[in-house]
């Protein structure tokens, strides 16, 4: 009786290893048979943001170009994507031959950080040579400014492991709100616009690289 016993339990258990054995098999054939979701983040070197700030002169209005170099950020895998705006990136700093000694110590602080949401696998779909039109919810994070612009982008993966990124359509921050930040406004009169436009037209050229 004992015999039968231990021989039937231990039958018992090879057939729960034999059914573990299998199920971890599928489970592991699932895994690989799944897409890898691939992470990406910006390349300084092919990134940045071009502005026009309209100076108002009593000769009238004057353009000035003004660029936002070596943007830096990645897509959470949640997809938020955040991206701190800098003074050092700006051209402000070669343009004034330096600032303030009371001003140097702001360089590295982020002016403004721009935040959205985009879902990774709607770029890692993408195929090579297609391009996408998002329009995305981005929130600016700034001293006296704090609100929500939506911002249509121009996605097109130029390779596996690169997607270039542009503006799909005209785009304005509003140069009042600028001026309500008190360290944007310092560097623009450092910069001796007395006043700028109600529009400051923004373009952006981007790549996001595979990390």
């Amino acid at each position: 009786m004992f015999t039968h016993a231990s021989h039937s339990h231990r039958r018992g258990l090879s057939a729960a290893a034999t059914v573990l054995s299998l199920f971890a098999m599928l489970v592991l054939c699932a895994m690989i048979s799944l897409p890898a979701q691939a992470a990406w983040q910006l390349d300084p070197s092919h990134s940045a943001l071009e502005a026009t700030v309209i100076e108002l002169t009593p000769q009238g209005p004057v353009p000035h170009q003004h660029r936002v170099r070596e943007l830096s950020g990645s897509i959470g895998e949640d997809g938020t994507l955040r991206l701190p705006l800098r003074l050092s990136q700006t051209d402000v700093l070669e343009r004034l031959g330096g600032l303030p000694v009371w001003l140097k110590g702001m360089t590295e602080l982020p002016l403004a950080t721009l935040v959205t949401q985009l879902p990774p696998e709607r770029l890692n779909n993408l195929a090579v040579g297609d391009s996408l039109t998002e329009t995305l919810s981005f929130r600016v994070d700034a001293e006296g400014v704090n609100r929500q612009e939506p911002l249509a982008l121009r996605f097109t993966r130029e390779s596996a492991s690169r997607i270039r990124i542009s503006t799909a359509e005209r785009v304005a921050v509003d140069g009042r709100e600028l001026m309500a930040n008190p360290t944007l406004r310092t560097v623009i009169l450092l910069l001796g616009y007395e006043q700028i436009g109600d529009e400051v037209p923004v373009t952006l050229d981007a790549t996001l690289i595979e990390r």
